[in-house]
């Protein structure tokens, strides 16, 4: 019988998979699954249960937000042998989900987990970690992790909004060089984000209609910080128009990518915390992961 490893974040979202778990399940059970459920228990857990246990099974499936994804995926990249993942998407945003045309509605995820189709996507290593679609600094990037579960869940999408307005009035600025064979150069910088996603905090196409998610490449993109407050404006009209506008924007796309900055950053990876570095070395590795999608 063919063995599948089910992990959950029961605290995703609104824990809407408590509802959803037998229907579920029953799904992987009609389709020949012998089921094995695994409730994290806390941050880091499903990376070390993938990462220890997978061998036992031909397929893991996880549900939860990107972080959950995340983690997972963390587990798997320090797998010498690589399994199939499935995704079943309950968090607040799910850029990663979105982007892979992976169902809300978590029994069609769960059957897309069994019957989608295998896609080879990109995976980014960050000093050393990995993250599957964003790696980002400066302004809102910390929203994610730093807004609470509750309030997410009573707001979905607006609880980034509201909480990233706050920002506005007291923005961080940091002063890095960047270095790829595509660009180099340096100045400072209110954002910056090496993505691998058509959808970012919930917005879809802010990189580009045009993304793939197994060229080898990253779309960068870094805003220069505003001198006056008619620049903040123009900056946020433009991220709200998906207008990059070289006045204000470095954008690139490149395999891999040095930062160095005058002082510690702390950073996001896909939606959560990442840590504080000054210095950052970004690769893509092409076609690392395999993942069950919808496209």
């Amino acid at each position: 019988m063919t063995r599948l490893l089910l992990i959950i974040n029961p605290k995703s979202g609104k824990g809407t998979i408590r509802s959803n778990l037998l229907e579920i399940t029953d799904v992987f059970i009609k389709e020949g699954y012998d089921v094995t459920i695994y409730i994290s228990q806390k941050v880091r857990d499903a990376r070390e249960k993938v990462k220890k246990a997978a061998r036992y099974y031909d397929l893991v499936i996880c549900s939860g937000g990107d972080g959950t994804m995340d983690e997972v995926v963390e587990g798997m990249m320090r797998r010498k042998k690589k399994l199939p993942l499935g995704y079943i998407p309950s968090g607040t945003v799910n850029d990663f989900a979105r982007s892979l045309k992976i169902p809300r509605n978590m029994a069609h995820a769960a059957e897309v987990a069994v019957h989608g189709n295998d896609f080879i996507c990109d995976v980014g290593s960050f000093n050393g970690s990995h993250f599957v679609y964003i790696a980002a600094f400066g302004i809102f990037t910390d929203v994610a992790y730093s807004t609470s579960q509750d309030v997410k869940n009573v707001l979905g999408n607006m609880a980034y909004l509201l909480e990233g307005v706050k920002r506005l009035t007291n923005i961080p600025s940091y002063h890095v060089r960047l270095k790829s064979a595509e660009y180099e150069g340096e100045g400072d910088f209110i954002f910056g984000m090496v993505t691998n996603s058509r959808s970012v905090g919930g917005f879809k196409n802010i990189i580009g209609r045009h993304v793939r998610f197994d060229d080898g490449v990253f779309e960068v993109t870094f805003v220069r910080t505003p001198k006056t407050p008619l620049e903040v404006q123009e900056i946020l009209a433009a991220i709200v128009l998906k207008e990059m506008d070289s006045k204000y924007m470095v954008s690139f796309c490149t395999a891999n990518l040095e930062i160095f900055a005058e002082q510690l950053i702390p950073w996001t990876l896909d939606g959560e915390y990442g840590g504080n570095y000054a210095d950052v070395v970004i690769k893509n590795h092409q076609k690392a992961l395999l993942i069950r999608t919808g496209n």
